[in-house]
Protein backbone atom coordinates (compact mmCIF):
# COMPACT_ATOMS: atom_id res chain seq x y z
CA UNK A 1 0.00 0.00 0.00
CA UNK A 2 1.80 3.05 -1.13
CA UNK A 3 1.78 5.91 1.22
CA UNK A 4 0.31 9.22 1.08
CA UNK A 5 2.56 11.64 0.02
CA UNK A 6 2.93 15.04 2.67
CA UNK A 7 2.53 18.76 0.94
CA UNK A 8 5.74 19.43 -0.26
CA UNK A 9 8.07 22.01 1.16
CA UNK A 10 8.98 24.32 -1.89
CA UNK A 11 12.37 25.69 -2.46
CA UNK A 12 13.96 28.65 -4.13
CA UNK A 13 16.02 29.11 -7.18
CA UNK A 14 18.94 28.75 -4.96
CA UNK A 15 18.94 25.45 -4.18
CA UNK A 16 17.69 24.19 -7.80
CA UNK A 17 21.29 25.66 -8.34
CA UNK A 18 22.72 23.51 -5.44
CA UNK A 19 21.48 20.67 -7.22
CA UNK A 20 22.78 22.50 -10.59
CA UNK A 21 26.64 22.84 -9.22
CA UNK A 22 26.28 19.47 -7.68
CA UNK A 23 25.80 18.25 -11.17
CA UNK A 24 28.14 19.93 -12.66
CA UNK A 25 30.96 18.54 -10.38
CA UNK A 26 30.17 14.83 -10.71
CA UNK A 27 29.67 15.31 -14.42
CA UNK A 28 33.51 16.74 -14.37
CA UNK A 29 34.59 13.62 -11.71
CA UNK A 30 32.91 11.00 -13.92
CA UNK A 31 34.90 12.05 -17.11
CA UNK A 32 38.41 12.73 -16.06
CA UNK A 33 39.94 9.26 -17.22
CA UNK A 34 38.66 9.06 -20.89
CA UNK A 35 41.15 12.16 -21.74
CA UNK A 36 43.88 11.13 -19.71
CA UNK A 37 44.07 7.36 -20.16
CA UNK A 38 47.64 7.45 -22.06
CA UNK A 39 48.78 9.55 -19.49
CA UNK A 40 47.75 6.79 -16.77
CA UNK A 41 48.88 3.98 -18.34
CA UNK A 42 52.68 5.68 -18.62
CA UNK A 43 52.41 6.58 -15.22
CA UNK A 44 51.03 3.21 -13.74
CA UNK A 45 52.36 1.27 -16.12
CA UNK A 46 49.22 -0.32 -17.35
CA UNK A 47 48.88 -3.09 -20.61
CA UNK A 48 46.05 -1.68 -23.11
CA UNK A 49 44.11 -4.55 -21.32
CA UNK A 50 44.13 -2.86 -17.89
CA UNK A 51 43.52 0.62 -19.46
CA UNK A 52 40.13 -0.58 -21.43
CA UNK A 53 39.20 -2.11 -17.31
CA UNK A 54 39.58 1.57 -15.81
CA UNK A 55 37.73 3.16 -18.98
CA UNK A 56 34.65 1.04 -18.11
CA UNK A 57 34.73 0.31 -14.39
CA UNK A 58 32.90 3.58 -13.41
CA UNK A 59 30.51 2.36 -15.95
CA UNK A 60 29.53 -0.88 -14.51
CA UNK A 61 29.13 0.59 -11.16
CA UNK A 62 27.35 3.57 -12.78
CA UNK A 63 24.46 0.87 -14.75
CA UNK A 64 24.37 -1.27 -11.10
CA UNK A 65 23.84 1.83 -8.80
CA UNK A 66 21.21 4.16 -10.82
CA UNK A 67 17.82 1.51 -10.54
CA UNK A 68 19.16 0.84 -7.11
CA UNK A 69 19.32 4.54 -6.42
CA UNK A 70 16.02 5.38 -7.84
CA UNK A 71 14.32 2.23 -5.86
CA UNK A 72 15.78 3.62 -2.77
CA UNK A 73 14.94 7.11 -3.32
CA UNK A 74 11.22 6.38 -4.07
CA UNK A 75 11.00 4.34 -1.29
CA UNK A 76 13.12 6.27 1.82
CA UNK A 77 13.42 10.01 -0.17
CA UNK A 78 15.33 11.14 -2.23
CA UNK A 79 17.25 13.78 -0.21
CA UNK A 80 18.36 11.16 2.47
CA UNK A 81 19.89 8.67 -0.34
CA UNK A 82 21.51 11.43 -2.10
CA UNK A 83 23.16 12.73 0.46
CA UNK A 84 24.43 8.83 1.54
CA UNK A 85 25.58 8.19 -2.19
CA UNK A 86 27.09 11.34 -2.40
CA UNK A 87 29.36 10.35 0.68
CA UNK A 88 30.39 7.59 -1.29
CA UNK A 89 31.55 9.58 -4.33
CA UNK A 90 33.36 11.83 -2.58
CA UNK A 91 35.64 9.03 -0.86
CA UNK A 92 35.96 7.52 -4.29
CA UNK A 93 36.85 10.28 -5.18
CA UNK A 94 39.53 10.62 -2.56
CA UNK A 95 41.00 7.07 -3.25
CA UNK A 96 41.66 8.16 -6.88
CA UNK A 97 43.15 11.20 -5.92
CA UNK A 98 45.82 9.44 -3.62
CA UNK A 99 45.97 6.21 -5.44
CA UNK A 100 50.22 4.84 -5.86
CA UNK A 101 48.67 2.31 -8.30
CA UNK A 102 45.96 0.60 -10.42
CA UNK A 103 44.06 -1.51 -7.84
CA UNK A 104 44.06 1.72 -5.49
CA UNK A 105 42.76 3.22 -8.61
CA UNK A 106 40.08 0.76 -9.99
CA UNK A 107 38.62 0.34 -6.12
CA UNK A 108 38.23 4.66 -6.24
CA UNK A 109 36.65 4.49 -9.97
CA UNK A 110 33.95 1.81 -8.26
CA UNK A 111 33.20 3.73 -5.56
CA UNK A 112 32.75 7.05 -7.82
CA UNK A 113 30.45 5.33 -10.16
CA UNK A 114 28.36 5.70 -7.75
CA UNK A 115 27.45 9.25 -8.66
CA UNK A 116 25.24 8.20 -11.85
CA UNK A 117 22.91 7.43 -9.29
CA UNK A 118 22.69 11.51 -8.32
CA UNK A 119 20.52 12.07 -11.84
CA UNK A 120 17.51 10.04 -10.43
CA UNK A 121 17.88 11.28 -6.77
CA UNK A 122 17.68 15.18 -7.79
CA UNK A 123 14.72 14.56 -10.36
CA UNK A 124 12.63 13.35 -6.93
CA UNK A 125 14.10 16.14 -5.15
CA UNK A 126 12.63 18.63 -7.63
CA UNK A 127 9.30 16.69 -8.32
CA UNK A 128 9.07 16.71 -3.85
CA UNK A 129 9.61 20.32 -3.58
CA UNK A 130 8.81 22.54 -6.97
CA UNK A 131 5.91 23.08 -8.92
CA UNK A 132 5.09 20.85 -11.86
CA UNK A 133 6.41 23.56 -14.72
CA UNK A 134 9.20 24.60 -12.40
CA UNK A 135 10.70 20.88 -11.93
CA UNK A 136 10.14 19.98 -15.49
CA UNK A 137 12.50 23.17 -16.25
CA UNK A 138 14.77 22.08 -13.01
CA UNK A 139 14.80 18.41 -14.18
CA UNK A 140 16.32 19.88 -17.88
CA UNK A 141 18.73 21.96 -16.14
CA UNK A 142 20.17 19.42 -13.85
CA UNK A 143 20.37 17.18 -16.93
CA UNK A 144 22.42 19.53 -19.08
CA UNK A 145 24.73 20.80 -16.54
CA UNK A 146 25.77 17.14 -15.69
CA UNK A 147 26.16 16.54 -19.53
CA UNK A 148 28.32 19.94 -19.33
CA UNK A 149 30.31 19.05 -16.11
CA UNK A 150 31.62 16.35 -18.06
CA UNK A 151 32.29 17.99 -20.92
CA UNK A 152 34.56 20.50 -18.65
CA UNK A 153 36.28 17.39 -17.12
CA UNK A 154 37.22 16.16 -20.56
CA UNK A 155 38.89 19.73 -21.64
CA UNK A 156 40.33 20.74 -18.54
CA UNK A 157 41.58 16.73 -17.32
CA UNK A 158 44.98 16.90 -19.48
CA UNK A 159 45.92 20.55 -18.57
CA UNK A 160 45.92 19.81 -15.30
CA UNK A 161 47.50 16.39 -15.11
CA UNK A 162 49.74 17.74 -17.26
CA UNK A 163 50.65 21.03 -15.47
CA UNK A 164 49.93 20.04 -11.94
CA UNK A 165 49.24 16.12 -11.48
CA UNK A 166 47.10 13.00 -11.96
CA UNK A 167 46.20 13.39 -8.15
CA UNK A 168 44.71 16.86 -9.01
CA UNK A 169 42.64 16.07 -11.59
CA UNK A 170 40.41 13.44 -9.11
CA UNK A 171 40.97 16.03 -6.18
CA UNK A 172 39.75 19.22 -7.55
CA UNK A 173 36.14 17.93 -8.70
CA UNK A 174 36.50 15.72 -5.52
CA UNK A 175 36.01 18.93 -3.60
CA UNK A 176 33.72 20.83 -5.84
CA UNK A 177 31.62 17.66 -5.26
CA UNK A 178 32.03 17.77 -1.03
CA UNK A 179 31.09 21.36 -1.17
CA UNK A 180 27.83 21.10 -3.72
CA UNK A 181 26.62 18.39 -1.38
CA UNK A 182 26.77 20.05 1.90
CA UNK A 183 24.99 23.55 0.22
CA UNK A 184 22.50 20.53 -1.16
CA UNK A 185 22.10 19.74 2.20
CA UNK A 186 21.52 22.73 3.68
CA UNK A 187 19.23 24.34 1.22
CA UNK A 188 16.48 20.91 1.17
CA UNK A 189 14.50 20.05 3.50
CA UNK A 190 13.61 16.17 3.62
CA UNK A 191 11.13 15.11 1.21
CA UNK A 192 8.71 12.21 2.71
CA UNK A 193 9.30 8.70 1.62
CA UNK A 194 6.74 6.90 -0.91
CA UNK A 195 6.66 3.86 0.11
CA UNK A 196 6.34 1.92 3.90
CA UNK A 197 10.41 1.68 5.71
CA UNK A 198 8.89 -1.63 6.09
CA UNK A 199 8.96 -2.97 2.33
CA UNK A 200 12.29 -4.60 2.15
CA UNK A 201 14.67 -5.01 -0.07
CA UNK A 202 14.16 -6.91 -3.43
CA UNK A 203 17.88 -8.82 -3.38
CA UNK A 204 17.37 -11.82 -5.46
CA UNK A 205 16.52 -9.21 -7.93
CA UNK A 206 19.21 -6.88 -7.07
CA UNK A 207 21.66 -9.93 -7.33
CA UNK A 208 20.65 -11.01 -11.04
CA UNK A 209 20.06 -7.38 -12.36
CA UNK A 210 23.97 -6.60 -11.22
CA UNK A 211 25.10 -9.84 -12.79
CA UNK A 212 23.06 -8.76 -15.92
CA UNK A 213 24.54 -5.62 -15.99
CA UNK A 214 28.03 -6.55 -15.46
CA UNK A 215 27.67 -9.13 -17.93
CA UNK A 216 26.48 -7.17 -20.62
CA UNK A 217 29.34 -4.63 -20.24
CA UNK A 218 31.93 -7.07 -20.94
CA UNK A 219 30.46 -8.77 -23.88
CA UNK A 220 29.95 -4.94 -25.47
CA UNK A 221 34.12 -4.34 -24.19
CA UNK A 222 34.97 -7.88 -25.78
CA UNK A 223 32.93 -7.66 -28.98
CA UNK A 224 35.56 -5.99 -30.99
CA UNK A 225 37.84 -8.72 -30.45
CA UNK A 226 35.44 -11.78 -31.11
CA UNK A 227 38.08 -13.12 -33.65
CA UNK A 228 40.43 -13.75 -30.94
CA UNK A 229 38.29 -15.32 -28.40
CA UNK A 230 35.03 -16.49 -29.47
CA UNK A 231 34.79 -18.89 -27.05
CA UNK A 232 34.98 -16.73 -24.17
CA UNK A 233 32.68 -13.88 -25.85
CA UNK A 234 29.64 -17.06 -26.60
CA UNK A 235 30.44 -18.06 -23.51
CA UNK A 236 29.33 -14.33 -22.14
CA UNK A 237 26.12 -14.52 -24.31
CA UNK A 238 24.93 -17.43 -23.07
CA UNK A 239 25.60 -16.28 -19.57
CA UNK A 240 24.01 -13.11 -20.17
CA UNK A 241 20.96 -14.59 -21.67
CA UNK A 242 20.70 -16.81 -18.58
CA UNK A 243 21.00 -13.81 -16.35
CA UNK A 244 17.97 -12.23 -18.12
CA UNK A 245 16.09 -14.99 -17.87
CA UNK A 246 16.36 -15.49 -14.22
CA UNK A 247 15.64 -11.89 -13.75
CA UNK A 248 12.34 -11.66 -15.75
CA UNK A 249 11.31 -14.71 -13.63
CA UNK A 250 12.36 -13.63 -10.38
CA UNK A 251 10.75 -9.88 -10.70
CA UNK A 252 7.62 -11.35 -11.91
CA UNK A 253 7.36 -13.48 -8.94
CA UNK A 254 8.64 -10.67 -6.04
CA UNK A 255 6.02 -8.90 -3.90
CA UNK A 256 8.15 -5.31 -4.31
CA UNK A 257 10.57 -5.68 -7.22
CA UNK A 258 13.50 -3.50 -7.67
CA UNK A 259 12.41 -3.19 -11.06
CA UNK A 260 8.53 -3.30 -11.86
CA UNK A 261 8.25 -5.30 -15.00
CA UNK A 262 5.04 -3.97 -15.83
CA UNK A 263 5.97 -0.57 -15.74
CA UNK A 264 8.92 -1.05 -18.28
CA UNK A 265 5.53 -2.59 -20.23
CA UNK A 266 3.90 0.83 -20.52
CA UNK A 267 4.34 2.39 -23.89
CA UNK A 268 5.43 5.74 -21.97
CA UNK A 269 8.53 3.99 -20.64
CA UNK A 270 9.51 1.70 -23.56
CA UNK A 271 9.26 4.67 -26.31
CA UNK A 272 11.46 6.84 -23.59
CA UNK A 273 13.98 3.77 -23.43
CA UNK A 274 14.13 2.89 -27.34
CA UNK A 275 14.47 6.58 -28.27
CA UNK A 276 17.29 7.37 -25.75
CA UNK A 277 18.99 4.12 -26.59
CA UNK A 278 19.01 5.42 -30.28
CA UNK A 279 20.06 8.86 -29.56
CA UNK A 280 22.97 7.62 -27.23
CA UNK A 281 24.40 5.60 -29.71
CA UNK A 282 24.55 8.68 -32.27
CA UNK A 283 25.89 10.57 -29.99
CA UNK A 284 28.62 8.41 -28.58
CA UNK A 285 29.66 7.27 -32.48
CA UNK A 286 30.65 11.05 -33.10
CA UNK A 287 32.03 11.73 -29.73
CA UNK A 288 34.38 8.98 -30.63
CA UNK A 289 34.50 9.30 -34.10
CA UNK A 290 35.15 13.08 -34.53
CA UNK A 291 38.17 13.24 -32.19
CA UNK A 292 39.57 9.85 -33.97
CA UNK A 293 39.25 11.85 -37.28
CA UNK A 294 40.85 15.13 -35.79
CA UNK A 295 43.92 13.32 -34.80
CA UNK A 296 44.22 11.24 -38.19
CA UNK A 297 47.74 12.56 -40.44
CA UNK A 298 47.31 15.65 -42.29
CA UNK A 299 49.50 13.86 -44.62
CA UNK A 300 46.50 10.95 -45.34
CA UNK A 301 42.67 12.86 -44.96
CA UNK A 302 43.00 14.27 -41.08
CA UNK A 303 44.31 17.08 -39.68
CA UNK A 304 47.01 16.13 -37.33
CA UNK A 305 45.56 17.52 -34.24
CA UNK A 306 47.10 17.39 -30.74
CA UNK A 307 45.36 16.84 -27.71
CA UNK A 308 45.15 20.49 -26.94
CA UNK A 309 44.07 21.21 -30.45
CA UNK A 310 41.58 18.88 -30.37
CA UNK A 311 40.02 20.06 -26.85
CA UNK A 312 39.58 23.34 -28.27
CA UNK A 313 37.66 22.43 -31.95
CA UNK A 314 35.56 20.23 -29.28
CA UNK A 315 34.84 22.94 -26.88
CA UNK A 316 31.76 25.06 -29.03
CA UNK A 317 30.41 21.26 -28.67
CA UNK A 318 30.41 21.44 -25.11
CA UNK A 319 28.77 24.73 -25.12
CA UNK A 320 25.86 23.36 -27.07
CA UNK A 321 25.59 20.12 -25.05
CA UNK A 322 25.42 22.62 -21.64
CA UNK A 323 22.81 25.04 -23.43
CA UNK A 324 20.54 21.82 -24.37
CA UNK A 325 19.60 21.25 -20.88
CA UNK A 326 17.39 24.36 -20.45
CA UNK A 327 16.63 24.40 -24.29
CA UNK A 328 14.85 21.22 -24.03
CA UNK A 329 13.34 22.19 -20.36
CA UNK A 330 11.91 25.56 -22.15
CA UNK A 331 10.76 23.47 -24.76
CA UNK A 332 9.00 20.71 -23.24
CA UNK A 333 7.01 22.91 -21.05
CA UNK A 334 5.62 24.78 -24.16
CA UNK A 335 5.68 22.50 -26.84
CA UNK A 336 5.82 19.15 -25.28
CA UNK A 337 8.13 16.41 -25.31
CA UNK A 338 7.53 15.19 -28.80
CA UNK A 339 7.85 18.05 -30.27
CA UNK A 340 11.21 18.29 -28.73
CA UNK A 341 12.39 14.78 -29.25
CA UNK A 342 11.37 14.73 -32.98
CA UNK A 343 13.12 17.83 -33.45
CA UNK A 344 16.48 16.61 -32.07
CA UNK A 345 15.92 13.35 -34.00
CA UNK A 346 16.01 15.16 -37.13
CA UNK A 347 18.98 17.52 -36.22
CA UNK A 348 20.71 14.76 -35.62
CA UNK A 349 20.19 12.84 -38.19
CA UNK A 350 21.20 15.68 -41.01
CA UNK A 351 24.57 16.03 -38.54
CA UNK A 352 25.62 12.64 -38.84
CA UNK A 353 24.64 12.15 -43.00
CA UNK A 354 26.41 16.02 -43.35
CA UNK A 355 29.44 14.14 -41.45
CA UNK A 356 29.48 11.09 -43.65
CA UNK A 357 29.19 13.37 -47.27
CA UNK A 358 31.89 16.50 -46.00
CA UNK A 359 34.36 16.17 -43.39
CA UNK A 360 37.79 17.45 -45.14
CA UNK A 361 37.84 21.12 -43.21
CA UNK A 362 37.52 21.63 -39.52
CA UNK A 363 34.42 23.71 -39.20
CA UNK A 364 32.71 20.48 -41.05
CA UNK A 365 33.17 18.74 -38.06
CA UNK A 366 32.92 21.26 -35.37
CA UNK A 367 29.86 21.72 -36.56
CA UNK A 368 28.73 18.80 -36.85
CA UNK A 369 29.80 17.44 -33.51
CA UNK A 370 27.93 21.24 -31.90
CA UNK A 371 24.74 20.02 -34.13
CA UNK A 372 24.87 16.31 -32.86
CA UNK A 373 25.78 17.54 -28.60
CA UNK A 374 22.75 19.68 -28.46
CA UNK A 375 20.40 17.39 -30.45
CA UNK A 376 21.11 14.62 -28.15
CA UNK A 377 21.50 16.87 -25.40
CA UNK A 378 17.36 17.97 -26.62
CA UNK A 379 16.23 14.20 -26.65
CA UNK A 380 17.85 12.87 -23.63
CA UNK A 381 16.69 15.80 -21.52
CA UNK A 382 13.00 15.64 -22.95
CA UNK A 383 12.96 11.81 -22.43
CA UNK A 384 14.43 12.08 -18.78
CA UNK A 385 11.36 14.69 -17.99
CA UNK A 386 8.72 13.29 -19.41
CA UNK A 387 9.38 10.26 -17.95
CA UNK A 388 9.65 11.61 -14.71
CA UNK A 389 6.74 13.75 -15.10
CA UNK A 390 4.31 10.85 -16.56
CA UNK A 391 5.33 8.29 -13.56
CA UNK A 392 3.67 7.91 -10.42
CA UNK A 393 5.37 10.67 -8.29
CA UNK A 394 5.98 7.15 -6.03
CA UNK A 395 7.80 5.90 -8.98
CA UNK A 396 10.05 8.54 -10.18
CA UNK A 397 13.55 7.44 -9.61
CA UNK A 398 12.90 3.92 -10.83
CA UNK A 399 11.66 5.20 -13.74
CA UNK A 400 13.94 7.95 -14.74
CA UNK A 401 16.66 5.24 -13.86
CA UNK A 402 15.87 3.16 -16.05
CA UNK A 403 16.01 5.59 -18.77
CA UNK A 404 19.65 6.51 -17.49
CA UNK A 405 20.74 3.01 -17.29
CA UNK A 406 19.82 3.10 -21.28
CA UNK A 407 21.78 6.13 -22.23
CA UNK A 408 24.83 4.52 -20.21
CA UNK A 409 24.18 1.74 -22.12
CA UNK A 410 23.42 3.11 -25.77
CA UNK A 411 26.54 5.26 -24.97
CA UNK A 412 28.87 2.24 -24.61
CA UNK A 413 27.20 0.62 -27.55
CA UNK A 414 28.16 3.43 -29.90
CA UNK A 415 31.63 3.55 -28.70
CA UNK A 416 32.14 -0.47 -29.31
CA UNK A 417 30.63 -0.01 -32.59
CA UNK A 418 33.20 2.92 -33.63
CA UNK A 419 36.30 1.16 -32.45
CA UNK A 420 35.08 -1.83 -33.86
CA UNK A 421 34.90 -0.20 -37.49
CA UNK A 422 38.44 1.90 -37.31
CA UNK A 423 39.90 -1.55 -36.02
CA UNK A 424 38.50 -3.51 -38.96
CA UNK A 425 39.27 -1.20 -41.30
CA UNK A 426 43.57 -0.70 -40.62
CA UNK A 427 44.97 -2.55 -42.45
CA UNK A 428 47.88 -4.85 -41.29
CA UNK A 429 51.61 -2.67 -40.07
CA UNK A 430 49.73 0.96 -39.67
CA UNK A 431 48.29 3.35 -37.28
CA UNK A 432 45.67 5.02 -39.78
CA UNK A 433 42.32 2.95 -40.66
CA UNK A 434 40.26 3.72 -44.11
CA UNK A 435 38.42 7.29 -44.22
CA UNK A 436 35.52 4.64 -45.50
CA UNK A 437 35.00 3.58 -41.44
CA UNK A 438 34.39 6.94 -40.44
CA UNK A 439 31.87 7.24 -43.28
CA UNK A 440 30.31 3.89 -42.71
CA UNK A 441 30.15 5.15 -38.69
CA UNK A 442 28.34 8.43 -39.67
CA UNK A 443 25.90 6.54 -41.91
CA UNK A 444 25.13 3.79 -39.76
CA UNK A 445 24.57 6.17 -36.86
CA UNK A 446 22.27 8.49 -39.09
CA UNK A 447 20.00 5.86 -40.35
CA UNK A 448 19.37 4.13 -37.21
CA UNK A 449 18.63 8.18 -36.05
CA UNK A 450 16.13 8.45 -38.63
CA UNK A 451 14.41 5.14 -38.38
CA UNK A 452 13.37 5.94 -35.06
CA UNK A 453 11.01 9.03 -35.96
CA UNK A 454 8.93 5.75 -36.29
CA UNK A 455 8.73 5.37 -32.83
CA UNK A 456 8.19 8.95 -31.92
CA UNK A 457 5.32 9.48 -34.32
CA UNK A 458 3.50 7.03 -31.18
CA UNK A 459 4.11 9.26 -28.46
CA UNK A 460 1.91 11.63 -26.88
CA UNK A 461 2.53 14.86 -27.54
CA UNK A 462 3.54 15.59 -23.16
CA UNK A 463 2.66 19.14 -22.94
CA UNK A 464 0.31 18.52 -19.95
CA UNK A 465 2.40 15.48 -18.41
Amino acid sequence: MTATLAPPKRVGKAAVAALGALAVATGALESVVTPTLPLLQRELDMSPAEGALLSIVLLITGALVTPIAGRLGDRYGGKRVLIRLMAVVSAGGLVSALAPNLPVLLLGQVLQGAMVGALPLSFILARAHLPTDESKMAIGVVSGLFVAGGMAGTLSAGPVAENLSRHWMFALPTIAVVGGTLVVNRLFPHDPPGRPDGAGVDWPGLLLLSGTLVTLMLVLALAPDIAAQPLVLGALVVLLAAFVTAWVAVERRASSPMVDLRMLARPTMWKACVLTFVMCVGTSLAVYLVPQLFAVSAGAYGFGASATEIGLYLLPGAAAAAAAGPISGIGVRRFGSRAVVTTGIALMAVALIGLAAAHSEVWHLVLGKVLISLAGGLCVTALVTSTAMSADRGDTGIATSLVLVTRVIGYAVGAQVGGALLTAATPAGSEIPAESAFVTGFVIAGAVTTLSLLVTRTMSKGVDA
